[in-house]
Protein backbone atom coordinates (compact mmCIF):
# COMPACT_ATOMS: atom_id res chain seq x y z
CA UNK A 1 0.00 0.00 0.00
CA UNK A 2 1.93 3.06 -1.00
CA UNK A 3 1.49 6.98 -2.13
CA UNK A 4 2.89 8.45 -5.13
CA UNK A 5 3.48 12.28 -5.09
CA UNK A 6 4.18 12.77 -1.54
CA UNK A 7 6.08 15.58 0.30
CA UNK A 8 8.26 15.10 3.62
CA UNK A 9 7.75 17.93 6.16
CA UNK A 10 10.47 18.19 8.02
CA UNK A 11 11.13 18.98 12.07
CA UNK A 12 14.34 19.15 13.82
CA UNK A 13 13.20 17.02 16.93
CA UNK A 14 15.37 15.97 20.26
CA UNK A 15 15.97 12.67 20.13
CA UNK A 16 15.22 10.03 22.32
CA UNK A 17 18.60 9.01 22.59
CA UNK A 18 19.98 12.39 22.99
CA UNK A 19 20.19 13.08 19.33
CA UNK A 20 18.62 14.95 16.85
CA UNK A 21 16.78 14.18 13.60
CA UNK A 22 15.09 15.48 11.29
CA UNK A 23 11.21 13.76 11.38
CA UNK A 24 8.91 13.91 8.74
CA UNK A 25 5.36 14.57 9.63
CA UNK A 26 2.88 14.61 6.87
CA UNK A 27 4.49 13.64 3.27
CA UNK A 28 4.15 14.87 -0.14
CA UNK A 29 7.66 13.59 -1.43
CA UNK A 30 8.90 10.00 -2.23
CA UNK A 31 11.92 9.13 0.74
CA UNK A 32 15.36 10.45 -0.74
CA UNK A 33 17.42 8.95 1.13
CA UNK A 34 19.22 12.07 2.49
CA UNK A 35 21.63 11.30 5.44
CA UNK A 36 19.97 12.20 8.69
CA UNK A 37 21.23 11.28 12.22
CA UNK A 38 19.34 8.42 13.55
CA UNK A 39 17.28 9.02 16.79
CA UNK A 40 20.44 6.38 18.34
CA UNK A 41 23.06 8.24 17.11
CA UNK A 42 23.09 6.05 13.77
CA UNK A 43 22.93 7.17 10.27
CA UNK A 44 19.64 5.35 8.63
CA UNK A 45 19.54 6.08 5.26
CA UNK A 46 21.58 5.91 1.97
CA UNK A 47 24.23 7.96 0.39
CA UNK A 48 23.12 11.51 -1.43
CA UNK A 49 22.92 10.74 -5.11
CA UNK A 50 21.63 12.66 -8.16
CA UNK A 51 19.68 10.01 -9.54
CA UNK A 52 16.13 8.69 -8.29
CA UNK A 53 14.83 5.14 -8.12
CA UNK A 54 12.02 3.51 -9.34
CA UNK A 55 10.19 4.08 -5.68
CA UNK A 56 11.57 7.71 -5.21
CA UNK A 57 14.67 6.17 -2.83
CA UNK A 58 18.07 7.45 -4.08
CA UNK A 59 20.40 5.73 -5.80
CA UNK A 60 24.14 5.52 -7.17
CA UNK A 61 25.61 4.04 -10.06
CA UNK A 62 28.07 1.86 -8.26
CA UNK A 63 25.36 0.52 -5.66
CA UNK A 64 21.84 0.97 -4.93
CA UNK A 65 21.59 -0.52 -1.65
CA UNK A 66 21.13 1.20 1.73
CA UNK A 67 24.32 0.33 4.39
CA UNK A 68 23.52 -0.18 7.54
CA UNK A 69 25.60 2.40 9.78
CA UNK A 70 25.89 1.61 13.40
CA UNK A 71 26.58 -1.46 14.58
CA UNK A 72 26.04 -3.76 18.12
CA UNK A 73 29.38 -2.04 19.68
CA UNK A 74 28.17 1.23 19.19
CA UNK A 75 25.83 1.10 21.91
CA UNK A 76 26.68 0.74 25.64
CA UNK A 77 22.89 0.52 27.03
CA UNK A 78 21.68 -2.94 27.88
CA UNK A 79 19.15 -3.70 24.84
CA UNK A 80 15.45 -3.08 24.99
CA UNK A 81 13.29 -5.41 22.75
CA UNK A 82 11.89 -5.16 19.56
CA UNK A 83 8.97 -6.48 17.79
CA UNK A 84 7.28 -6.66 14.58
CA UNK A 85 3.60 -6.08 14.59
CA UNK A 86 1.12 -6.70 11.87
CA UNK A 87 -2.06 -4.62 11.72
CA UNK A 88 -4.18 -6.77 9.62
CA UNK A 89 -6.60 -4.93 7.13
CA UNK A 90 -6.37 -1.28 8.33
CA UNK A 91 -9.77 -0.66 10.43
CA UNK A 92 -8.90 -0.49 14.05
CA UNK A 93 -11.24 -3.49 14.79
CA UNK A 94 -9.55 -5.89 12.74
CA UNK A 95 -6.22 -5.65 14.42
CA UNK A 96 -6.08 -8.23 16.82
CA UNK A 97 -5.75 -8.23 21.22
CA UNK A 98 -2.10 -9.12 20.63
CA UNK A 99 -1.27 -6.70 18.55
CA UNK A 100 -3.66 -3.96 19.99
CA UNK A 101 -1.58 -5.09 23.50
CA UNK A 102 2.02 -5.28 22.18
CA UNK A 103 1.57 -1.71 20.48
CA UNK A 104 0.20 -0.12 23.75
CA UNK A 105 3.17 -2.02 25.77
CA UNK A 106 5.98 -0.63 23.46
CA UNK A 107 7.57 2.82 24.35
CA UNK A 108 8.68 3.59 20.29
CA UNK A 109 6.84 2.60 17.11
CA UNK A 110 8.30 3.04 14.00
CA UNK A 111 6.76 2.97 10.45
CA UNK A 112 5.31 3.95 7.43
CA UNK A 113 3.42 7.20 7.45
CA UNK A 114 0.64 5.43 5.98
CA UNK A 115 0.50 2.68 8.15
CA UNK A 116 1.43 5.36 11.34
CA UNK A 117 -2.04 7.07 10.28
CA UNK A 118 -4.19 3.71 10.99
CA UNK A 119 -3.34 3.69 14.25
CA UNK A 120 -5.58 4.06 16.69
CA UNK A 121 -5.59 7.15 19.41
CA UNK A 122 -5.39 4.87 22.47
CA UNK A 123 -2.20 3.57 20.84
CA UNK A 124 -0.62 6.90 19.66
CA UNK A 125 -1.12 7.91 22.76
CA UNK A 126 0.30 5.72 24.99
CA UNK A 127 3.83 5.92 22.86
CA UNK A 128 6.57 8.18 23.57
CA UNK A 129 7.80 8.31 20.23
CA UNK A 130 6.22 7.78 16.93
CA UNK A 131 9.05 8.04 13.92
CA UNK A 132 8.08 7.36 10.67
CA UNK A 133 9.08 7.54 6.84
CA UNK A 134 7.73 8.12 3.68
CA UNK A 135 7.24 4.22 1.10
CA UNK A 136 10.64 2.67 0.26
CA UNK A 137 12.31 3.57 3.40
CA UNK A 138 12.02 0.24 4.10
CA UNK A 139 15.86 -0.62 5.19
CA UNK A 140 16.42 3.16 6.87
CA UNK A 141 13.10 2.59 9.24
CA UNK A 142 13.50 -1.34 10.00
CA UNK A 143 17.32 0.20 10.77
CA UNK A 144 16.22 2.82 12.90
CA UNK A 145 13.35 0.57 15.05
CA UNK A 146 17.15 -1.90 15.65
CA UNK A 147 19.15 1.03 16.62
CA UNK A 148 16.62 2.23 19.44
CA UNK A 149 15.80 -1.37 20.31
CA UNK A 150 19.72 -1.76 20.94
CA UNK A 151 19.88 1.73 22.73
CA UNK A 152 17.83 -0.14 25.09
CA UNK A 153 14.20 0.92 24.53
CA UNK A 154 11.10 -1.61 23.60
CA UNK A 155 10.42 -0.67 19.97
CA UNK A 156 7.41 -1.95 17.67
CA UNK A 157 7.81 -1.89 14.42
CA UNK A 158 4.43 -2.09 12.37
CA UNK A 159 3.30 -2.84 9.10
CA UNK A 160 -0.07 -3.41 7.53
CA UNK A 161 -1.17 -7.12 7.55
CA UNK A 162 1.25 -9.85 8.91
CA UNK A 163 4.93 -9.20 9.14
CA UNK A 164 5.67 -12.13 7.41
CA UNK A 165 3.92 -11.58 4.09
CA UNK A 166 5.77 -9.41 2.10
CA UNK A 167 6.93 -6.75 5.12
CA UNK A 168 9.58 -6.38 7.42
CA UNK A 169 9.93 -9.53 10.01
CA UNK A 170 12.89 -10.84 7.69
CA UNK A 171 14.33 -7.69 6.94
CA UNK A 172 15.06 -6.99 10.61
CA UNK A 173 16.32 -10.02 11.16
CA UNK A 174 19.01 -9.84 8.16
CA UNK A 175 19.77 -6.16 9.56
CA UNK A 176 19.87 -7.37 13.39
CA UNK A 177 22.38 -9.68 11.84
CA UNK A 178 24.51 -8.10 9.68
CA UNK A 179 25.00 -5.51 12.74
CA UNK A 180 26.55 -7.73 15.08
CA UNK A 181 23.04 -8.84 17.13
CA UNK A 182 21.01 -11.43 18.18
CA UNK A 183 17.42 -11.73 17.91
CA UNK A 184 17.84 -13.70 21.47
CA UNK A 185 19.84 -10.27 22.47
CA UNK A 186 16.87 -7.94 21.64
CA UNK A 187 14.09 -10.34 22.54
CA UNK A 188 12.71 -10.62 18.68
CA UNK A 189 9.21 -10.74 18.70
CA UNK A 190 6.60 -10.96 16.04
CA UNK A 191 2.96 -10.45 16.36
CA UNK A 192 0.91 -11.88 13.15
CA UNK A 193 -1.99 -9.82 11.54
CA UNK A 194 -4.53 -10.63 9.51
CA UNK A 195 -2.82 -10.97 5.77
CA UNK A 196 -4.49 -8.73 2.96
CA UNK A 197 -5.55 -12.35 0.99
CA UNK A 198 -7.28 -13.62 4.08
CA UNK A 199 -9.25 -10.18 4.76
CA UNK A 200 -9.97 -9.35 1.23
CA UNK A 201 -11.10 -13.17 0.79
CA UNK A 202 -13.75 -12.90 3.43
CA UNK A 203 -15.39 -9.63 1.42
CA UNK A 204 -15.96 -11.59 -1.98
CA UNK A 205 -17.16 -15.08 -0.22
CA UNK A 206 -14.90 -18.19 0.03
CA UNK A 207 -12.52 -18.24 -3.18
CA UNK A 208 -9.25 -19.50 -1.24
CA UNK A 209 -10.62 -22.70 1.01
CA UNK A 210 -8.34 -24.94 -1.12
CA UNK A 211 -4.43 -24.91 -1.90
CA UNK A 212 -3.57 -21.27 -2.42
CA UNK A 213 -0.51 -19.13 -3.83
CA UNK A 214 0.27 -15.49 -3.25
CA UNK A 215 2.58 -13.62 -6.00
CA UNK A 216 3.33 -10.27 -5.70
CA UNK A 217 3.83 -8.35 -9.09
CA UNK A 218 5.89 -5.30 -7.77
CA UNK A 219 9.76 -5.85 -9.32
CA UNK A 220 11.16 -3.38 -6.53
CA UNK A 221 12.93 -6.71 -5.01
CA UNK A 222 12.27 -9.80 -7.49
CA UNK A 223 13.09 -9.24 -10.90
CA UNK A 224 9.75 -9.51 -13.72
CA UNK A 225 11.21 -12.66 -15.33
CA UNK A 226 11.24 -14.57 -11.79
CA UNK A 227 7.33 -13.40 -11.45
CA UNK A 228 6.24 -14.55 -14.90
CA UNK A 229 8.17 -17.66 -14.04
CA UNK A 230 5.92 -17.93 -10.64
CA UNK A 231 2.83 -16.71 -12.53
CA UNK A 232 2.81 -19.55 -15.24
CA UNK A 233 3.60 -22.31 -12.46
CA UNK A 234 0.56 -21.14 -10.26
CA UNK A 235 -1.86 -20.63 -13.11
CA UNK A 236 -1.35 -24.04 -15.34
CA UNK A 237 -1.74 -25.90 -11.77
CA UNK A 238 -4.90 -25.04 -10.60
CA UNK A 239 -3.80 -22.71 -7.69
CA UNK A 240 -6.22 -19.91 -6.57
CA UNK A 241 -3.77 -16.90 -6.78
CA UNK A 242 -3.51 -13.86 -4.65
CA UNK A 243 -1.88 -11.15 -6.54
CA UNK A 244 -0.21 -8.32 -4.13
CA UNK A 245 0.32 -5.02 -5.76
CA UNK A 246 -1.10 -5.43 -9.18
CA UNK A 247 -0.48 -1.95 -10.58
CA UNK A 248 0.84 1.19 -10.50
CA UNK A 249 1.87 4.50 -12.89
CA UNK A 250 5.44 3.06 -13.16
CA UNK A 251 4.32 -0.69 -13.34
CA UNK A 252 1.96 -0.66 -15.94
CA UNK A 253 3.21 -3.70 -18.03
CA UNK A 254 3.62 -5.50 -15.27
CA UNK A 255 -0.36 -6.02 -14.86
CA UNK A 256 -0.80 -6.42 -18.56
CA UNK A 257 1.64 -9.15 -18.64
CA UNK A 258 -0.34 -10.91 -15.41
CA UNK A 259 -3.23 -10.70 -16.84
CA UNK A 260 -1.58 -12.14 -20.37
CA UNK A 261 -0.09 -15.47 -18.32
CA UNK A 262 -3.55 -15.39 -16.28
CA UNK A 263 -5.56 -16.44 -19.63
CA UNK A 264 -3.13 -18.00 -21.27
CA UNK A 265 -3.88 -20.97 -18.73
CA UNK A 266 -7.27 -20.31 -17.72
CA UNK A 267 -11.00 -19.31 -18.44
CA UNK A 268 -12.00 -15.99 -19.24
CA UNK A 269 -14.96 -16.40 -17.50
CA UNK A 270 -12.89 -17.46 -14.48
CA UNK A 271 -13.96 -15.36 -11.09
CA UNK A 272 -11.83 -12.90 -9.93
CA UNK A 273 -12.16 -11.13 -6.77
CA UNK A 274 -11.19 -7.16 -7.01
CA UNK A 275 -10.84 -5.89 -3.37
CA UNK A 276 -9.69 -1.97 -3.49
CA UNK A 277 -8.46 -0.47 -0.24
CA UNK A 278 -9.77 -2.98 2.17
CA UNK A 279 -10.75 -2.03 5.52
CA UNK A 280 -10.24 2.02 4.71
CA UNK A 281 -12.72 4.38 3.64
CA UNK A 282 -12.50 4.32 -0.21
CA UNK A 283 -12.99 0.36 0.17
CA UNK A 284 -14.10 -0.81 -2.91
CA UNK A 285 -14.78 -4.70 -3.45
CA UNK A 286 -16.38 -6.31 -7.00
CA UNK A 287 -16.37 -9.75 -8.62
CA UNK A 288 -15.46 -9.54 -12.23
CA UNK A 289 -14.69 -12.51 -15.04
CA UNK A 290 -10.52 -12.86 -15.91
CA UNK A 291 -11.54 -11.69 -18.65
CA UNK A 292 -12.43 -8.32 -17.38
CA UNK A 293 -9.26 -7.80 -15.86
CA UNK A 294 -7.36 -6.09 -18.92
CA UNK A 295 -9.60 -3.10 -19.08
CA UNK A 296 -9.57 -2.89 -15.49
CA UNK A 297 -5.92 -1.55 -15.27
CA UNK A 298 -6.81 1.71 -16.51
CA UNK A 299 -9.55 2.43 -13.75
CA UNK A 300 -9.15 3.44 -10.27
CA UNK A 301 -10.10 -0.20 -8.93
CA UNK A 302 -6.75 -1.53 -9.11
CA UNK A 303 -3.70 0.40 -7.74
CA UNK A 304 -1.11 -0.85 -5.26
CA UNK A 305 -4.00 -1.02 -2.26
CA UNK A 306 -5.86 -3.44 -4.28
CA UNK A 307 -5.67 -7.21 -4.29
CA UNK A 308 -6.61 -9.51 -6.67
CA UNK A 309 -8.19 -13.15 -5.74
CA UNK A 310 -7.96 -15.45 -8.69
CA UNK A 311 -10.30 -18.70 -9.06
CA UNK A 312 -9.52 -21.99 -10.17
CA UNK A 313 -11.37 -24.09 -12.35
CA UNK A 314 -13.77 -24.79 -9.97
CA UNK A 315 -14.43 -21.57 -8.36
CA UNK A 316 -17.54 -20.81 -9.12
CA UNK A 317 -20.18 -17.26 -8.34
CA UNK A 318 -22.77 -18.15 -6.27
CA UNK A 319 -25.40 -15.33 -4.66
CA UNK A 320 -22.78 -12.13 -5.46
CA UNK A 321 -20.06 -14.36 -3.84
CA UNK A 322 -17.22 -16.19 -4.51
CA UNK A 323 -16.66 -20.23 -3.86
CA UNK A 324 -14.35 -22.39 -4.07
CA UNK A 325 -15.14 -26.09 -3.68
CA UNK A 326 -12.99 -27.88 -0.91
CA UNK A 327 -13.75 -31.19 -1.93
CA UNK A 328 -16.51 -32.44 0.50
CA UNK A 329 -19.13 -32.99 -2.33
CA UNK A 330 -17.07 -35.95 -3.58
CA UNK A 331 -17.21 -37.57 -0.19
CA UNK A 332 -20.43 -36.30 1.67
CA UNK A 333 -23.99 -36.14 0.65
CA UNK A 334 -25.71 -32.70 1.28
Amino acid sequence: MSTDNTTDASTETESKCGASEASSSTETTPDTGDDTASKCGASSSTSPSSSSSSCGASSSSDSDEEEVGATVDDFDAEPGQLIAVGLGPGQPEGMTARARSALIDAEHIVGYTTYVELLPDEVTDAAEDIYNTPMCGEVSRTEEAIDRALAGNDVAIIGSGDPNVYALAGLALEIIESKGATATMLDFDVVPGVPAAQSCAARVGAPLVNDTVSISLSDHLTDMPTIESRLHAAAKEGFTITIYNPWSRKRRDNYEKCCEILLEHRDPETPVGVVHAAGREDEQVEIVELGELPELGETDLVDMTTTLLVGNEDTYVWDDRMVTPRGYETKYDY
